[in-house]
């Protein structure tokens, strides 16, 4: 199985040990300012005795299977699909995966885990509400390549999973308590500098944005344009500047000149 090791802490402190799936998005800790800004997927504990060729496999299996769950949905991609797109035998892919919902859980571990880390990429200097609408600029650039097509990588396996796999949807359901944790910290930062003002609950304006950029989602989705998507993540960061702490000019400070 795939490793995941980038890990971030809010302060000065920096996690180096590697931590189980499940500490890493444990909500508390989230919460707390101990961000985890990639999972680390659990790793099974046959991996340690996979070979080089065995591990490169296993993961020519699951980026197979990612990439055409992404594309097609989980329900409508086969073993059989995933076997002939890694260019693997049946015995290779039952070895590493006897049944589809193991390979799902992988699958789901590693989606979040490419989410995770290039939201970490964007946040993780987060301090003004220029970094905020360079955050969004982002999303909806990635996104125009597709024309809005196929939606979010986590949400779209949440749409389909969190109804008829109970495990899958606690597993989501922590990844994006990690991904809203990110957005937090950075509200968090702001107001630290004076930039949101004190009263500010940078978890209910986290969860704001990140239901914004979720519908705006599947909205670009649905109507093949990332316009909708704009307009939501506009709105929502408006939202977030009703908080602003005026300057001495009358101008809301930005975090300083080399804010993120």
């Amino acid at each position: 199985m795939l490793e995941y090791l980038t890990v971030a802490e809010r302060g000065s402190r920096t996690w180096r040990q590697k931590r189980t799936l499940k500490s890493i998005l444990n909500p508390a800790t989230v919460r707390t300012g101990n961000l985890a800004n990639v999972a680390e997927q659990a790793r099974d504990k046959n991996d340690s005795r996979l070979t080089e060729r065995g591990r490169v496999t296993r993961e020519r299996i699951l980026r197979a299977a990612a990439d055409m769950m992404y594309v097609k949905g989980v329900s409508s991609t086969t073993l059989d699909e995933v076997r002939a797109a890694s260019g693997t035998s049946k015995s290779q892919l039952y070895r590493h995966y006897p049944d589809k919902d193991a390979l799902v859980r992988d699958v789901v571990a590693l989606q979040a885990a490419e989410v995770l880390e290039r939201h970490h990429q964007l946040l993780r200097r987060l301090n003004s509400f220029r970094g905020l609408e360079r955050w969004r600029d982002a999303l909806i650039e990635r996104s125009a390549l597709r024309n809005g097509a196929y939606g979010c990588q986590l949400g779209s396996l949440a749409s389909e999973l969190a109804d008829q796999d109970e495990e899958a949807r606690r597993a989501i359901a922590r990844y994006f308590d990690t991904w809203e944790g990110l957005l937090e910290a950075g509200l968090e930062r702001m107001k630290d500098s004076g930039v949101l003002s004190a009263d500010a609950d940078a978890g209910e304006l986290a969860t704001g944005l990140m239901a914004a950029l979720q519908g705006g989602y599947l909205l670009a989705q649905t109507a093949q344009d990332v316009k909708p998507m704009r307009i939501a993540l506009d709105m929502a960061i408006g939202h977030v500047k009703a908080y602003a702490v005026p300057a001495e000019d009358g101008n809301p400070p930005e975090g300083g000149a080399g804010g993120r």
